[in-house]
């Protein structure tokens, strides 16, 4: 991977942390964004030390959606053009949501649009009090992108879907929260260090338990009783005959500390 223009990407003790870099636009997402956005996953997927992923914004705000301003300048483009430019959104989309590694989104400020598509792609959403969240596409005449069509629904209920799109509208923090769409909300200046702690929570936790039981829930909407019931067959037999359930039972059995423990809203994260 070269030098990133518009993201910024550091790993930690197994914690990967990507922040879009666009202060001055709101971290809208361009073609340079979306193309190195992809890239980043790509790298993680081939870092076999990375155990969890952060996703966040700079300057106060996670991501206003789509450059409209660059596509203003860029002037008019064919159907063909627009396919081809989506291809690469598409392609970015599939890298991020199949992931096999944890996915936590740190939203302050907006998500719009995009913005608010790509905060779905995350396993899990924390949102500081300020975060204004809003499938914007309508009021410019385009429909939901970066799968938001796929992952929204199945967040909020197809109604309720329908309703934040039809209408365009903001929702705050706590109404994300409510929705389903946020798992917590924060004070700013909290957000982060959440993240990092959840983040780094999984450092300690199962690789091939938490690969395979992503890749089963994100499958589970589409699926059937017996095909869910095979992957749980298989997936356990992985999971049961690994170095990492040996351990954990000889730690149950000897009252020891779990490997791996879900940290309290009180704890910070352990990263240096």
């Amino acid at each position: 991977m070269g030098t990133l223009e518009t993201i910024l990407y550091e790993v930690s003790e197994g914690v990967a942390t990507i922040t879009l870099n666009r202060p001055e636009t709101k971290n809208a997402i361009s073609p340079t964004l979306s193309r190195e956005l992809g890239e980043t996953v790509v790298e993680i997927k081939r870092d076999p030390t990375v155990r969890a992923v952060v996703l966040t914004g700079a300057g106060g705000a996670f991501c206003a959606g789509g450059d409209v301003r660059g596509m203003n300048e860029a002037g008019p483009r064919t159907s063909a053009q627009v396919r081809s430019g989506m291809e690469r959104y598409r392609r970015t989309t599939e890298e991020l949501m199949s992931l096999d590694r944890p996915v936590i989104a740190a939203v302050d400020g907006v998500a719009y649009g995009a913005g608010f598509s790509l905060a779905l792609l995350a396993d899990i959403v924390l949102v500081s009090d300020r975060a204004r969240l809003c499938m914007v596409f309508q009021r410019i005449g385009l429909i939901p992108d970066f799968g938001a069509l796929y992952t929204l629904p199945r967040c909020v209920g197809l109604q309720r879907a329908k309703e934040l799109v039809f209408s365009a509208r903001e929702i705050g923090a706590q109404e994300a929260l409510q929705m389903g769409i946020a798992l917590e909300v924060l004070p700013p200046a909290e957000l982060m260090p959440r993240a990092l702690a959840l983040a780094a929570s999984f450092c300690g936790a199962s690789e091939a338990a938490l690969s395979i039981a992503k890749r089963g829930l994100n499958a589970s909407l589409g699926s059937d009783l017996p095909t869910m019931l095979e992957l749980e067959a298989t997936g356990q037999a992985v999971a049961l005959s690994g170095d990492y359930m040996k351990e954990s039972a000889r730690r149950f059995v000897a009252k020891e500390p779990a490997q791996f423990r879900w940290p309290a809203r009180q704890d910070t994260p352990t990263l240096k």
